[in-house]
């Protein structure tokens, strides 16, 4: 069985963990979107010698893809080929995720997420035709949702749609963890049962779809210098909590799983009573629909594309297809 990795004294850089996944990750898709790394200079976080992971492919109108806590761009690795065929498609990892690197006096709180990701689609503004008028697509997952909420809040002119993938983080108030706790915490995320256990509990049928590609992308990211420090002090931030209030005024889908073993029933009947008939809950799917069911996802996103109105009335929640079930109360 695939040895789960630790942090670890001595772990290389982010940069050369993702050349080695490009070359041997088990998994064929991951190894493709690896391969599809850019490393980008965003001026303004730390040394400005840093360059920051970002996965580019396809053509097309500009897309972006935000991932969920303790996680990575790895995450959209079966969704990101799908979406490349009608979009310019980015997927960073977060600032203090995934193999981004951690500056020591960075700021590792909901702040110096959102400030890396203004960094990120000014970038992208420079390299379209269209400039700073280009509009922009966010898909988030898990965590990665609130993050786009919050950041279509702060962008209304820039960003014109939004597909949730079970968000968290809409509904509740930050909780930060306290000195001690925060430590003891992040040592339990890194203990190899416990990421094996998070990452099996993700998917809807994990006897069936977790194996060792699934284990190795759920922990690899773990060996990228300063790991554990970067959690401890977003935990000690808080995190993204209450993001959904109120809520932007692009039109908003969301997408989460029959079987999610993530989101509990208080946290999906507090996003229900907050999103209404904007979600739709996929069967046979867990917590990471981009996994579970990418097609699906693949379809939601066509068909809000093609929805003519590409604005709506702050007041007039975005209705669900037709084809699909607007999930009850749980």
């Amino acid at each position: 069985m695939t040895q789960l990795l630790k942090p670890a004294a001595g772990a290389v850089g982010g940069e050369a963990l993702l050349q080695q996944a490009a070359l041997n990750l088990l998994d064929p898709e991951g190894r493709s979107l690896a391969s599809s790394v850019q490393w980008w200079s965003l001026p303004g976080l730390g040394d400005d010698r840093m360059a920051w992971p970002v996965a580019v492919l396809g053509q097309g109108p500009p897309l972006l893809a935000l991932h969920g806590f303790d996680s990575s761009f790895l995450e959209f690795r079966r969704l990101a080929p799908l979406l490349a065929r009608r979009h310019r498609l980015y997927i960073p990892d977060l600032f203090g995720f995934g193999f981004s690197p951690r500056p020591s006096k960075g700021d590792y709180s909901p702040r110096g997420v959102l400030l890396h990701l203004e960094a990120l689609l000014e970038r992208i503004a420079s390299s379209s035709a269209a400039g700073s008028d280009a509009s922009i697509s966010l898909i988030g997952a898990s965590m990665g949702g609130s993050v786009a909420v919050e950041l279509a809040r702060r962008h209304p002119a820039r960003i014109d749609r939004l597909l949730l993938l079970a968000p968290a983080g809409l509904t509740g108030r930050p909780m930060p963890l306290p000195p001690l706790l925060d430590g003891l915490g992040v040592r339990f995320l890194s203990l190899p049962e416990v990421r094996r256990g998070l990452c099996r509990s993700a998917f809807a049928q994990p006897d069936r779809d977790v194996g060792e590609p699934e284990l190795e992308i759920a922990s690899l990211h773990l060996r990228t210098p300063g790991w554990a420090e970067s959690l401890r002090r977003f935990a000690r931030s808080g995190g993204f909590a209450g993001c959904g209030q109120p809520l932007p005024h692009q039109p908003i889908r969301v997408l989460w799983g029959a079987d999610d073993r993530i989101l509990r029933s208080p946290q999906k009947r507090a996003a229900l009573a907050l999103l209404g008939d904007r979600i739709v809950e996929l069967e046979a799917c867990g917590h990471l629909p981009h996994i579970d069911q990418p097609l699906q996802v693949a379809d939601t996103w066509w068909s809000m594309v093609e929805t003519p109105s590409l604005r709506r009335d702050p007041e007039q929640p975005m209705q669900s297809s037709s084809e699909k079930q607007p999930v009850g109360d749980p």
